[in-house]
């Protein structure tokens, strides 16, 4: 007689194994000549003057929110210090002491200018000493390090300004004091003192007004994006997983991501005087951002290749590229910020040696990626051109996305000028807001991006209606109008091929018939 235990344990795996098979059906299509009918999409049914609406309300929301942005106040507070005034060394030492800081300051640095009489400091390389020291509460002094830095750096000067370029001397990612004081001097100057005409030291912060708007809309936009995913969750209750088109089971991965690129953790930075909500915020940027870039790639390549997916072939090489770019980026950050905990005057671009070779492998790998999306739009619009179903999802992202990275690159442009690809990007990344409308617009942009996309890929009320309706093939001949007759088959696969689709179709009245 077999033991119960054991036929009570053969049963619960055979109800594991049913649930997985059940599971598995509903991620992967139907295999062989069994063609499914997608999710419907709030795209197919809206007309021309329907697009031109989505647009005007993107653009419309996206300039609402730079115009609150160019009203905002200014991102950064400076403090000016000229270095003569005290002890009237050119090469120090210099005492600095910051203003009085806060935790809505949120980072502080410190940068130098040296100003010449002339231009014969073109390129020089020179030595710079720095200690800092925390001012407590009690106004007592605590030694931060327990060695004074010493660094070298460049003083690059151009022939047509006096001023060199703008030296970072020190960076705080989080500040732990009310106040900090630090002396710094420079070394290797001496025998061009004559050339030197001042030294001014700047401190830069975050404005405390700033932060204060900055938490407020980041909590506005986390809000908003989370009623956006339910909503966009809700609109697909009624379909399965394995009838979503590849446009919307990506829609169910960005909004989460999005949620957290808005950083509902935000707050914890001006509770918490730690450098990891800092670094958290930062990961979650770096990770929406790749997984967009993926996004582009697999919807371009899986709109034209219908049927199973396969992760070897079709993911594999798009997260080989994407990755790559997700590890250099996040490992220069993790990188930078471990090391700022040790010495706050550590700069990656002349502290790692191979930080050259580093830089040129990230911008090979922007290069593969650029080249490799425009072969996959280019193919994609070669291919689906006739396919108006297909056709119309192909027009609506590529104008949207355009629109989109067109603005970014302008956004760029007049928030970094000429030097958008310098050296110090991770930690002069933030010096160069100028206002609000940099940080508003860049993350409206975004934001409004994907709100679009939710609304025009969710489907409609009366989907799943129609869906039932023609999910019969009888009735589906029967009841379908001239334009979706024009515009192709329902199923995905069937203008891709045809030849399938067709002799899918005639079983299918074949069965019916012989009923």
């Amino acid at each position: 007689m077999e033991n119960p235990l054991l036929s009570e344990m053969k049963h619960f795996c055979k109800r594991i194994q049913e649930a997985c098979t059940e599971l598995r059906e509903d991620l992967t299509p139907y295999r062989n000549e069994r063609f499914y009918r997608l999710a419907p999409m709030r795209l197919y049914t809206l007309s021309k003057r329907h697009f031109v609406l989505v647009f005007v309300f993107f653009f419309f929301c996206f300039a609402v929110s730079t115009l609150i942005g160019v009203s905002g106040p200014k991102i950064i507070s400076e403090n000016y210090y000229n270095g003569l005034s005290g002890n009237g060394s050119k090469t120090g030492p210099f005492d600095l002491r910051t203003p009085p800081l806060t935790n809505y300051n949120q980072q502080l640095w410190l940068t130098c200018i040296i100003q010449l009489d002339n231009n014969n400091l073109s390129w020089r390389e020179f030595g710079m000493n720095v200690e800092l020291q925390g001012v407590m509460q009690d106004a007592s002094i605590m030694r931060i390090s327990d060695n004074v830095h010493n660094k070298n750096r460049s003083l690059h000067c151009a022939a047509h300004q006096q001023a060199c370029d703008e030296i970072i001397v020190l960076h705080l990612g989080y500040l732990n004091y009310t106040q900090y004081k630090i002396n710094v001097s420079f070394r290797n100057l001496q025998h061009d003192l004559k050339d030197i005409k001042n030294v001014t030291f700047v401190f830069k912060m975050f404005n405390a007004t700033f932060s204060q708007v900055e938490i407020w809309f980041r909590f506005v936009f986390v809000v908003m994006t989370f009623i956006v995913t339910c909503m966009f969750a809700h609109s697909l209750r009624k379909f399965s997983m394995r009838d979503w088109g590849i446009e919307q089971k990506w829609m169910s991965i960005l909004l989460p991501l999005l949620l957290l690129y808005n950083d509902p953790f935000f707050p914890l930075s001006f509770l918490v005087n730690s450098w990891f909500p800092g670094t958290l915020d930062a990961f979650f940027q770096a990770l929406f951002l790749c997984a967009l870039l993926l996004f582009w790639l697999c919807v371009y390549h899986g709109i034209r290749v219908q049927g199973e997916r396969r992760f070897l072939t079709f993911y594999l090489p798009k997260l080989i590229i994407v990755g790559l770019l997700w590890l250099s980026a996040v490992t220069l950050g993790i990188w930078q910020t471990v090391n700022e905990l040790q010495d706050p005057t550590y700069q990656y671009k002349v502290d790692i040696q191979n930080f050259q070779g580093m830089k040129i492998f990230f911008l090979l790998v922007v290069c593969l990626y650029v080249l490799y999306l425009v072969f996959l739009v280019v193919r994609a619009c070669s291919e689906l051109k006739n396919m108006p179903y297909t056709d119309l999802r192909l027009k609506f992202l590529t104008a949207l996305t355009l629109v989109v990275l067109v603005i970014s690159v302008v956004i760029l442009y007049l928030r970094f000028g000429s030097k958008a690809l310098q050296d110090n990007f991770v930690a002069e990344l933030s010096t160069h807001y100028q206002n609000s409308a940099e940080f508003l617009s860049f993350y409206g942009l975004l934001n409004f991006y994907l709100y679009t996309l939710a609304f025009v890929y969710s489907p409609s009320k009366n989907a799943l209606y129609d869906s039932q309706l023609k999910d019969n093939p009888a009735f589906s001949m029967l009841n379908d109008s001239d334009d979706e007759v024009i515009y192709g088959s329902d199923y995905e696969e069937m203008p891709l091929q045809n030849g399938r689709a067709i002799k899918a179709s005639a079983k299918y009245q074949d069965g019916s018939e012989s009923d």
